[in-house]
């Protein structure tokens, strides 16, 4: 059975940095592409970030280029996603998932920015 659970989230100012991280279990992490997807207020869930199961292939919405980064620690089952130059925009509740729909997602994250 597939668990993830995400943390690291939180309320920043608009500028600031987050690292959200996602422990997985019940599943062969380090053979599974893993991505990170988010859902804003109001809004239908979206997908943020990718990378692949070695870690050398990943891939990022226009909106997060640049910003964030998405890294994995397969030894630790644990996948990363380092958020720079936070926007108000970014506001809403982060999952990490094993497709880009979000798929077997946990609880979630929230992470507020905001002045």
């Amino acid at each position: 059975e597939v668990q993830l659970v995400e943390s690291g989230g939180g309320l920043v100012q608009p500028g600031g940095s987050l690292r959200l991280s996602c422990t997985a279990s019940g599943f062969a992490f380090g053979r599974t592409l893993m991505c990170w997807v988010r859902q804003a207020p109001g809004k239908g869930l979206e997908w943020v970030a990718c990378i692949g199961s070695s870690g050398a292939w990943t891939d990022y919405r226009d909106f997060v280029k640049g910003r964030f980064t998405i890294t994995r620690e397969n030894a630790k089952n644990t996948l990363y996603l380092q958020m720079n130059s936070l926007k108000t925009d970014d506001t809403g509740v982060y999952f990490c998932g094993t497709d880009g729909r979000g798929s077997g997602r946990g609880q979630g994250t929230q992470v507020t920015v905001s002045s």
